[in-house]
């Protein structure tokens, strides 16, 4: 399809990348395939919601996001799972586009570090309603009202789901949040703290 190189680099405890990583010069990407138009972004990319929306005002019809996130090795009874997957879920239902995230198990031992990956992958509807959970059972009280299950079982699996792309590309059309965006008021987004401007390349 191409390559996409991610664009965030993270850098806290157990999470350390700036060290190892340059960040990404592709830009977002998108590919067409015989199954549709589609946006992946890596990881960290997931916690802004730029790329979602640079994606999907690409023509990504649904997007794709490969992560590793698992317990915070300063805080191991701190579960931030439930938070990463409702990140993903508001890009979901703010660009009216099914999300599919992939996330790892087992664990990672360095020195003091421990971080156990929380497994938990999941495809979005376009609402931002969870269809599917690895795991988790179709008739789950979560899963029922579009929710996500907080603490799935750190299994290995996968789920499938079907959907019908132009139904999708019609529900966005007629929700006119693509033809009502303002975006000479978004320069505040060209800046690092809304104020001064950063020149891009």
């Amino acid at each position: 399809l191409g390559i996409y190189r991610k664009s965030h680099i993270p850098d806290g405890p157990g999470y350390q990348e700036k060290f190892y990583f340059t960040p990404g010069d592709t830009g977002f990407k998108v590919w067409d395939t015989k199954f549709g138009r589609i946006g992946a972004a890596i990881c960290w990319d997931q916690w802004f919601p730029e790329a979602a929306r640079s994606m999907a005002l690409m023509g990504a019809e649904v997007i794709f996001y490969p992560t590793a996130i698992g317990t915070e090795p300063d805080d191991p009874s701190y579960n931030s799972y439930p938070h990463w997957a409702r990140t993903m879920l508001g890009h979901s239902a703010a660009n009216l586009v099914p999300i599919v995230a992939s996330n790892r198990i087992g664990k990672e031992t360095y020195k003091n570090s421990n971080i156990t990956f929380y497994g938990g992958s999941f495809i979005s509807g376009q609402h931002g309603n969870v269809l599917k959970q690895v795991g988790v059972e179709e008739d789950d009280e979560f899963l029922k009202y579009g929710n996500i299950h907080p603490n799935p079982p750190k299994v290995e699996g996968f789920v499938v789901q079907e959907f019908d792309l132009d139904q999708c590309r019609l529900n966005r059309v007629g929700w006119g949040v693509f033809r009502d965006r303002r975006p000479e008021l978004y320069k505040p987004l060209l800046t690092f703290d809304g104020t001064h401007r950063h020149i891009c390349s």
